[in-house]
């Protein structure tokens, strides 16, 4: 019994130092260890960089809270082990497409689903997890739920509420407060792991005859984080147990590293604001001029550049400085192979646009346009209705040659760009972008690789601030960076989708290197469309339908733009496009090739037993996919004339009748042929005849849906139907 007390001892010490000397980070010159830091893990998913963004700065604040963080990507599965993993582990993921994982967290979703798994298999792991996602689309922060929900099914235990952060209000409104209270929650997590491996070991060694519960997970209080409840965020500091041996730690330096994270109280200053790691910017009161008696006082307004009191007499607390990782020089060449297009050209198809059709009236408040694509040549480009594909655009040469010149580099727009990490850098996880390629010129890093387009994020103004010079302009970046300032830089620079070249031009003063866009702008992104045509119906095309984005003159955009893909696929077709009912004319001139790359999706689809009714509701162009569903069910009838169809009702609506009633006679079409049982109309602006019409007639398709509720009820309680909407 002695030898086997011994045995056992042995070897739980073993593995107790092997899990210390892990944590071992750095060692004295003397040779003694320093002071061991707790460590945690943060793995992410991230598709355009916000979620990779607010994981790195996780990794960075770490250490200023005497943590230790492992960051990785999903994808990067030698970096790291869940199955192996006894320490906290901190999920941040966002959500693609029509709810899809981002392309580098896709492996790891389909390892995790799969049915061999058993319930326990992840029953020693601890974790929290942040969504992103954006109400806007469907399957809001599907991703998220679905690596919650699984890590769940095999047994593992949440330490901390999971955040739902919309990018449709604001990521900030649900991020901010939930990385407030992480710090407390893994220190807390940590403390109850030690205490409970501690117990563990002492337990083994005095050869314990009872079996200790498995308690490597803390025991906490989960609070639910929404939109709506954010402002009592505090509780989360509470829901965690906080060990004693972290309560010099919990108040320490607390630096705001990523672009979402809030910084300490407004007004704090001294010690106060130090203790939070920010950067308490000293009052400065704006100087005034008195006016002669009776002249009446200008009153100012605030905008872009321009603030006002409180906001303008505030002491801030800004963002940490993000460290700079990138080494970036541009290099002379005899000649530059001129690149036409995307790099990843095995992945995608360049087909010819055969016709471009404008649905909309000249005097339509908005001008939709149908795009027909000649996909003959490539057999393998198959879809279904419900799915859709990614247009891949440049950037527009206007503002490629803009932002070049505000560089000051349109003479070295042909040199080619060689990029490496900075051997001195403190960024965690830092790497060359995935997307930026070797020998690529200037020109083609800003016509195809970098959204140029973006919003400034927050971390990216404080970065600004370190290459501003004018004093006031410092300033008024700071404050839009600063959490004092968060509805200013709602209102001037996230709601209005103020571009990077945009604020540049309204801050002249600013002259970044080029090294800070690479390090700050996402990747340019393809953009998704849903296709409006049928296979069956339209063999070897690909039909789809749009709206030109405008976005309106505003402060820091003096004249109004469009959309970038929507106006570059506009500027392509004009002046060729036809409206409805116009003949083609023989003489039209040749339309171009754009790429393309299909996004097939398994949930979008018509019911697979076609005797299922189903309800269709698409607003404006949202009746694009709609299309489809209908061409097919036309020629599935066709050819099985003595099947059985269930009903088919499709709720649309627009502004005007005789202007943007987009597919009027296609639509109606199908209602004489009988493939669409039921075709519900309203038009929001036409006027109403006399006052009892007006009021009786529907404005909206949930005006239609409400009048129609009986058969609404009717087909998807007691029929079991389906209900689609498109937006």
């Amino acid at each position: 019994m002695v030898a086997f007390r011994a045995a056992v001892f042995h070897n739980a010490a073993k593995v107790f130092l092997r899990e210390s000397v892990c944590h071992l980070s750095k060692f004295e010159a003397c040779g003694m260890p320093v002071e061991v830091k707790p460590r945690f893990v943060v793995l992410y998913g991230s598709q355009k960089g916000q979620a990779q963004s607010i994981a790195e700065g996780i990794a960075e604040e770490a250490e200023q809270h005497g943590l230790v963080a492992d960051l990785s990507c999903l994808n990067e599965t030698t970096k790291y082990n869940l199955e192996q993993e006894n320490d906290p582990v901190v999920f941040i993921v966002s959500t693609t497409g029509d709810g899809e994982p981002p392309d580098n967290a896709l492996q790891f979703v389909k390892r995790i689903k799969r049915k061999t798994l058993s319930t326990d298999h992840y029953k020693h792991l601890c974790y929290a997890l942040l969504a992103l996602g954006d109400t806007n689309y469907a399957n809001f922060c599907n991703c998220g739920k679905t690596i919650e929900r699984r890590l769940q099914d095999l047994g593992a235990k949440q330490f901390y509420a999971t955040g739902y952060a919309d990018d449709g209000v604001g990521l900030e409104v649900v991020v901010d407060p939930w990385l407030e209270g992480l710090w407390n929650a893994i220190k807390g997590a940590l403390s109850k792991m030690a205490s409970d491996r501690t117990a563990h070991l002492k337990a083994n060694t005095e050869d314990s005859a009872k079996e200790t519960p498995d308690s490597s997970t803390p025991d906490v209080q989960i609070n639910l984080l929404s939109i709506t409840d954010h402002q009592n965020c505090e509780s989360f500091g509470a829901a965690v147990e906080t060990n004693s041996k972290f309560a010099c730690a919990a108040s320490s330096v607390a630096s705001v590293v990523s672009d979402l994270r809030p910084a300490s109280p407004a007004g704090s200053t001294g010690l106060a604001s130090q203790c939070h790691g920010t950067a308490s910017i000293p009052t400065t009161a704006p100087a005034t001029q008195a006016g002669d008696a009776g002249v009446p006082h200008v009153v100012l307004a605030a905008s872009l550049t321009c603030s006002l009191p409180p906001l303008s007499e505030s002491s801030l607390n800004v963002p940490a400085l993000p460290p700079p990782y990138l080494d970036v020089s541009l290099q002379e060449v005899d000649t530059v192979e001129q690149i036409v297009g995307p790099l990843n050209k095995e992945t995608l198809r360049e087909v010819p646009i055969s016709k471009a059709v404008q649905l909309t009236r000249g005097d339509s408040v908005k001008t939709a346009v149908l795009l027909e694509l000649d996909i003959f040549a490539y057999p393998m480009m198959t879809y279904q209705p419900g799915d859709s594909f990614d247009v891949f655009c440049p950037n527009r040469a206007a503002e490629v040659d803009n932002m070049l010149s505000r560089l000051g580099l349109q003479d070295q727009r042909n040199h080619l760009v060689n990029i490496s990490l900075r051997k001195d850098t403190k960024k965690k996880g830092a790497q060359v972008p995935s997307y930026v390629s070797q020998n690529i010129s200037l020109l083609f890093l800003l016509t195809w690789c970098l959204e140029i387009r973006s919003v400034p994020k927050k971390a990216f103004l404080r970065a600004l601030v370190e290459h501003t010079g004018d004093s006031v302009q410092r300033r008024r970046l700071q404050e839009l960076c600063s959490k004092q300032g968060a509805a200013d830089y709602n209102l001037y620079v996230r709601d209005p989708s103020l571009s990077v070249l945009e604020l540049l031009t309204a801050f002249p003063s600013c002259s970044p290197p080029l090294s800070l866009l690479i390090e700050h702008l996402p990747k340019l992104q393809p953009r998704p469309y849903s296709a409006a045509s049928s296979c069956l119906a339209h063999p070897g095309k690909l039909r789809f339908a749009f709206n030109v984005v405008e976005f309106p003159a505003c402060t820091g955009r003096p004249v109004g733009r469009r959309g970038l893909c929507t106006g570059w696929l506009f500027d392509l077709i004009n002046p060729s496009p036809v409206f409805p009912g116009t003949a083609e004319s023989s003489s039209s001139p040749a339309l171009p090739k754009i790429h393309v790359s299909l996004r097939p999706n398994c949930s979008f689809r018509p019911p697979s037993d076609p005797s299922v009714p189903f309800m269709m509701v698409g607003p404006g162009t949202g009746v694009a996919p709609f299309l489809g569903f209908l061409q097919q069910r036309a020629e599935e009838r066709q050819k099985n004339p003595e099947a059985v169809f269930g009903e088919t009702w499709l709720f649309f609506g627009c502004r005007h009748r005789d202007r943007d009633y987009l597919f009027r006679e296609e639509l109606e079409g199908f209602v004489s042929s009988g493939t669409l049982s039921h075709l519900k109309v309203c038009f929001s602006r036409d006027d109403r005849e006399d006052e009892e019409s007006a009021a009786a007639a529907p404005r909206y398709v949930q005006h239609n849906l409400l009048l129609n509720s009986q058969h609404v009820t009717d087909i998807l309680l007691r029929q079991n139907g389906y209900l689609y909407v498109c937006g």
